[in-house]
């Protein structure tokens, strides 16, 4: 998170206010009681025996970790006194059950207390950077420390064990997320060490040929310029080094970091910022392996995705970081959440074929095509509380200030207070293209110019400065963005959507569903010329579009017949992708056929 940004923004009203709101009433909670009723928040007593039910688990501690720091983000900004209580309660346990030389993890400590730190690929460098993270975020927010004490004493061990003794079975984790959690560590705290750490394990990654793996980010950073492997720990990692490389003006680092985007972007990334497009090892395939039905496109992965495009912004402002975080901020992320905020997608697939999801099985007899509908709790539960703690983190994503410029990269109801510099933003974006800006104190205002938009008008004079408009002296400022549907098409390496397109306005992307447009939404055609109307809809918060189009007929109901082609008009009605799922079980698809 870059937290001067965090500090001095503040998100006031429109849409993603209302996914924050959203977070606090509901979510959060939602979360808590759901990770209650499984034995998560039960395993922080330590008191799980042999024979009992609800075994702790490797990854649990990252679990409620990731819950804390979304917690720790309502406090601070907000005050929640029952929130506060949890989280103290946690803390509590986390100091009673710390062993004396630091080490702390629910599964190890308890379910096999000879065996720490001897394996690479059971998460406790991963869970331990999550607990890290919750507490810098507490913190901050509070000022209290005893967590972020404890955090710390675990951070020595860590560094104890495989830096200076070398007593590990393993060099680096397995899982990435410690890097970047030390990161955020030394600079809370000022302690350098954890700057070397964080370093140590960004350096060492794939120097070891007994710990590559080819499902796993396992291969030098500095030599890397394909992203490889698991989605998730990609990311993070790279988040992780684009931060190192930030901090340490490391140019041969930040040029990885480039290479790394521009393969994300331009070859592995879905029209909503989903990445990972394989089930297989959650992870990235080759270059335009872009399957829509069997699309993995985890949460977390597009999560992920605007962490690091955020770490890229902070080395240099370029325009196409920022259009990406937003694709997968309003697509590929909030997808993951249910309309009334109490469920989860892991996986979002750009198509739902309800009639084949019985017929999806694989040799252990488990279906492989993503559920059509959000849950509630997962067994592997990762991304409802990234959900709980990306949500309170959006105003991170929004401004930034250097000296006495202030540049803007995402458009939301919200004010930025840094010294005397102060600005207003009033928009109803993403559901329009009209905002504006009440300026005080700022020299120059630097605007971004979304890759989407092609005509806008600004009412002031500005130059261009890669992507973003600069206004000298701005007082208020009136920017359009001209937001109209249109139809993108794809490579035609992605050889599934040869002839076919999505329709966007804006920032979202959409889609169609059964619900709306009837059975067989694969007999449909978009009109290419679209006669499109926009509205808003109260229950997407966001509008729909309805245009001309059409289906395809046939003359009977034979199962093989001459080839014929005959259309009839129709309307289709298309909604955000973010928002499909929430009516029922019904057929979804984001590319429609062209006519």
């Amino acid at each position: 998170m870059n937290y001067q940004a965090y500090k001095q923004t503040e998100i006031t009203g429109g849409f993603l206010a209302g996914k924050q709101n959203l977070n606090r009433k509901i979510t959060i909670n939602a979360v808590w009681n759901r990770f209650s009723d499984t034995g998560r928040i039960k395993a922080f007593s330590f008191d799980w025996k042999e024979g009992m039910d609800r075994k702790p688990h490797i990854f649990w501690d990252s679990d409620v970790a990731k819950w804390m720091e979304g917690a720790a983000y309502i406090i601070g900004k907000n005050g929640d006194k029952k929130l506060e209580e949890k989280v103290e309660g946690l803390i509590d346990l986390i100091e009673k059950h710390q062993q004396p030389d630091g080490y702390f993890n629910i599964y190890y400590t308890v379910c096999e207390p000879g065996n720490r730190f001897t394996d690479r690929n059971c998460h406790e460098l991963y869970c331990a950077g999550h607990l890290m993270e919750a507490a810098v975020a507490y913190y901050d927010a509070t000022g209290k420390d005893r967590f972020l004490k404890c955090m710390m004493k675990y951070a020595d061990l860590i560094e104890k064990v495989f830096v200076k003794e070398k007593s590990a079975k393993f060099i680096t984790p397995g899982h990435e997320e410690i890097e970047l959690a030390l990161l955020r560590m030394y600079r809370a705290t000022g302690e350098k060490r954890y700057l070397e750490l964080a370093k140590f394990f960004i350096e060492e990654r794939g120097m070891h040929p007994e710990e590559r793996i080819p499902a796993v980010q396992d291969y030098p950073v500095r030599r890397q310029k394909e992203v490889t492997g698991h989605s998730v720990r990609a990311m993070y990692l790279y988040t992780a080094v684009a931060a190192l490389a930030k901090e340490t003006d490391d140019e041969e680092l930040k040029s990885r970091c480039r290479d790394i985007f521009e393969d994300v972007a331009h070859r592995k990334m879905y029209i909503t910022g989903g990445i990972g497009s394989t089930r297989m090892y959650e992870g990235f395939t080759a270059k335009y392996d872009l399957p829509n039905r069997m699309a993995y496109a985890e949460t977390c992965a597009a999560i992920s995705l605007v962490f690091f495009c955020r770490n890229m912004l902070d080395i240099e402002k370029n325009s196409e970081y920022a259009d990406v975080l937003e694709r997968a901020l309003y697509n590929g992320a909030l997808v993951g959440l249910s309309s009334d905020g109490k469920a989860f997608f892991y996986e979002n697939p750009l198509e739902l074929n309800i009639r084949k999801l019985n017929r999806l099985i694989d040799s252990s007899r488990k279906p492989i095509q993503a559920i059509s509908q959000r849950k509630e709790v997962f067994d592997c539960s990762c991304c409802p509380p990234n959900l709980n703690r990306f949500l309170e983190e959006t105003e991170s994503f929004l401004y930034d200030v250097e000296e006495k410029n202030v540049y803007v990269h995402l458009f939301a109801e919200s004010t930025l207070q840094n010294g005397d510099i102060f600005v207003e933003t009033k928009t109803e974006y993403p559901n329009s293209g009209t905002v504006h800006f009440s300026c005080r104190g700022a020299e120059k205002l630097f605007v971004r110019i979304p890759g989407w938009c092609k005509q806008f008008k600004i009412s002031a004079p500005y130059t261009m400065d890669s992507g973003y408009a600069v206004i000298e002296n701005p007082v208020e400022i009136t920017v359009e963005l001209e937001m109209k549907p249109k139809l993108i098409g794809t490579n035609l390496n992605l050889q599934n959507n040869i002839g076919r397109a999505a329709l966007c306005c804006g920032p979202l992307v959409y889609c169609t569903e059964g619900v709306d447009n009837g059975e067989n939404l694969h007999a449909l055609y978009v009109g290419r010329d679209l006669d499109a109307t926009i509205s808003y809809a109260p229950e997407f918060d966001a509008n729909v579009i309805e245009t001309n189009g059409f289906r395809r007929t046939q003359a009977d109901d034979a199962l093989y017949a001459e080839y014929a082609e005959s259309f009839e008009p129709v309307k289709l009605k298309f909604i955000p992708y973010a928002c499909f799922a929430n009516r029922g079980e019904t057929d979804m698809l984001v590319y429609m056929h062209v006519k």
